[in-house]
């Protein structure tokens, strides 16, 4: 076994039950088809057609669940030239468009982890669809397919920059925009110790903010004239190395310059912001995210990955059998 992938999955599994069916095996298929039948959603993330081969297709399930919201997840869709080649996150950032995004000027992009298609394109947008189609459900009886395609998701999560590319308020180059570096007053700098810090100034009451906690009068640069930025960040890196991360924490803390300390993932489950808000808990002596986000009526509570049983789940469905 692997302690390391075992924890991971301590995690990741957390608060949900398994259940282990063959579904090669006509019984595996008979449990699953009576489980989906008596289920609000089904959710797969196999190759396009994979489902249908095992019998469990869409078609089958909502004949035997008309109410049944079916959500397939992806990375490129259910169908078009790709959809059954392998792929992962990067590649579908690839051919999206938003991988071309990130990165140094002049070099290689470089990958956003795989936040960017996997969670935030895919698991995210197949969340809010699978919701969408149960209050339609809920309302009409009448279920539906939802196809959740990570690059569909990834590009829809591109539609503010495109905005800004189609008003000429956006360019092709890395780095050299409002958002992606470019901006001195929007990006991230070293400081004394090697620690860094992030910077959001955009607003303008932000921007002055900013000017005031590094001491620079407030007439010697235009926020939004292109042409001073290369030594408006020049300085900016100057004086951000001139102090540590906590001196400079402490010149900007309470003050709405948007200066935020640069944590590791160590740092932030003790920083005192998220120690408050319990935005990091201990649970079965790991310590990892507390659920998000949080709900005032039925508050969400981590229990342990759980293995069950068909008769368990619709004994607890109440589903007579």
């Amino acid at each position: 076994s692997n302690p390391v992938a075992e924890m991971g999955n301590s995690i990741l599994h957390r608060s949900r039950s398994s259940l282990t069916l063959d579904l090669k095996a006509d019984e595996g298929r008979a449990s699953a088809l009576e489980l989906i039948s008596h289920a609000d959603a089904v959710i797969e993330g196999f190759r396009p057609g994979v489902m249908e081969r095992l019998g469990l297709g869409p078609d089958v399930c909502l004949a035997g669940n008309p109410a049944l919201v079916f959500g397939r997840m992806t990375g490129w869709g259910q169908e078009g030239p790709r959809a059954k080649e392998a792929g992962h996150d990067i590649n579908y950032i690839s051919l999206a468009g938003a991988l071309s995004m990130f990165g140094t000027p002049g070099k290689p992009p470089e990958a956003p982890l795989n936040l960017v298609g996997d969670y935030a394109g895919g698991a995210m947008y197949l969340v809010m669809g699978v919701l969408a189609a149960l209050l339609r459900a809920q309302k009409t009886g009448k279920g539906q397919v939802v196809d959740a395609a990570m690059t569909d998701g990834t590009a829809s999560l591109l539609s503010l920059f495109i905005a800004l590319k189609q008003s000429g308020d956006w360019g092709e180059a890395r780095q050299a925009n409002l958002l992606d570096g470019g901006a001195p007053f929007y990006r991230c700098y070293e400081c004394a110790d090697g620690g860094f810090v992030s910077v959001g100034a955009l607003e303008p009451q932000f921007f002055a903010a900013l000017l005031s906690g590094l001491e620079i009068p407030h007439d010697r640069y235009g926020q939004n004239d292109r042409a001073t930025w290369p030594a408006m960040q020049k300085e900016f890196e100057a004086l951000f190395a001139s102090r540590s991360r906590a001196e400079w924490e402490a010149v900007f803390g309470g003050t709405d310059a948007c200066v935020a300390p640069i944590l590791t993932t160590t740092e932030a489950a003790s920083d005192p912001h998220n120690s408050i808000r319990g935005t990091y808990v201990n649970f079965d002596g790991i310590t990892q995210p507390a659920p998000a986000p949080r709900f005032s009526a039925t508050p969400s509570q981590i229990v342990a990955a759980s293995t069950e049983s068909v008769e368990t789940l619709l004994k607890r469905w109440q589903v007579p059998r």
